[in-house]
C-alpha cells in the first residue's frame, strides 16, 4: 500500500505575519507548533507537514518547487520574483508600500529619477521603477529605511508603512501613489499540478475568513415587518424564517457582515425587530 504523500506547507516563523497565520490554521483545525523553536510539525490528522521559515524565503521555496504552498506577504512574493502566484487573499497583514522624503521638499515621482533610493524591498522597486521609466539607484537595507536619508545613504525611501508614524518622526513625508497594497496570501508554484490537498486546505481558510468577516444575527419579528426587515438584511443564501409561538411573530436568522452590524441592529430595531442578537462564528461554510 503506497503512503499518502503530506501537503507541503510553509508557515512565517517570525515577524508580524507569524502569530496570525498560525491562529487562523489553528481556527481552520490544523495543528500548530507550540514551541517557537520546532521549524517542522506533522498534522497527521490531515496529512500536511508544516515548515516554519523566515517570511522573505517562502516565496522561494515555494516557486522552486521544495514545498507545495505558503503563508506570505504579498509584497514579499513580489519582491522575491520567485515563480510563485497567489491563490488567495488571507485577511491580515495589511500595509501599504510608498515613498517618502524630507518634508517640505515637493517630492514627487518624476523627481526621483536619478536620485538613491533606500528600500528593503530591491526587486519589487526595481520592477515598478522600471515599467515607468524612472532611472534611480537603489540601496538596499534590512530596515529602519527612515535613517537613510538623515545618514546620507539616500535621497528617498520606499518602504512599508501601516500608520506612517514611524516615518514622520524622522521627518519624513509620503508622496506618490501606493506601490503596492500587501497583505498575507496563500501562494503556490506557478507551474506543475495543483497538490493534493489544496482544496481542502483552501475551503477551511475560506471558512475562516467567512466567520471573521460575518456575524450570526437573530431577531424576532411581527409578520407584517417581515419584507422591510429581510429587504435591509437578506443574509448570503436568505434568511430563516420560523414560526414564533406568539401570535403573528416570526423568527428570523441571517448572516450579517462583521462591519457595519450595530447600525443594522439599529436600523432593524426602527424597523419593528426586537430581541436582536449578534454571534461571533468560529467558522462557517458557504
Amino acid at each position: 500500500m503506497t503512503e499518502e504523500r503530506l501537503l507541503k506547507v510553509a508557515v512565517p516563523n517570525k515577524g508580524a505575519l507569524a502569530e496570525a497565520a498560525a491562529g487562523m490554521l489553528r481556527a481552520a483545525g490544523y495543528h500548530q507548533r507550540t514551541d517557537s523553536k520546532d521549524l517542522t510539525l506533522i498534522d497527521s490528522d490531515h496529512n500536511v507537514e508544516f515548515y516554519y521559515l523566515r517570511p522573505r524565503d517562502i516565496a522561494v521555496y515555494v516557486g522552486e518547487g521544495h514545498l507545495d504552498l505558503g503563508i506570505t506577504g504579498r509584497d514579499m512574493l513580489l519582491d522575491s520574483g520567485a515563480q510563485a502566484t497567489e491563490l488567495m487573499q488571507l485577511g491580515f497583514g495589511s500595509s501599504r508600500f510608498r515613498f517618502a522624503g524630507r518634508a517640505g521638499q515637493g517630492w514627487t515621482v518624476e523627481s526621483l529619477a536619478g536620485k538613491r533610493i533606500a528600500t528593503s524591498y530591491p526587486g519589487l522597486l526595481q520592477t515598478w521603477l522600471d515599467e515607468r521609466g524612472i532611472d534611480a539607484t537603489l540601496t538596499k537595507l534590512d530596515g529602519a529605511v527612515e535613517s537613510a536619508i538623515r545618514l546620507g545613504v539616500a535621497d528617498a525611501v520606499a518602504d512599508v508603512v501601516e500608520t506612517g508614524t514611524t516615518l514622520r518622526r524622522a521627518g519624513l513625508e509620503m508622496f506618490g501613489d501606493v506601490i503596492v497594497e500587501s497583505e498575507a496570501v496563500l501562494i503556490r508554484r506557478n507551474s506543475g499540478a495543483e497538490p493534493a490537498g489544496l482544496d481542502a486546505l483552501r475551503t477551511r481558510l475560506e471558512s475562516v475568513l467567512v466567520a471573521h468577516n460575518f456575524l450570526m444575527m437573530d431577531y424576532n419579528v411581527e409578520a407584517a415587518n417581515l419584507d422591510a426587515t429581510t429587504a435591509l438584511a437578506s443574509g448570503v443564501n436568505g434568511p430563516t424564517v420560523s414560526q414564533l409561538a406568539k401570535e403573528g411573530w416570526l423568527a428570523v436568522r441571517v448572516l450579517v457582515p462583521k462591519k457595519g452590524a450595530h447600525q443594522l441592529m439599529d436600523d432593524l430595531f426602527e424597523l419593528g425587530a426586537r430581541g436582536i442578537l449578534l454571534t461571533e462564528l468560529r467558522s462557517c461554510r458557504l
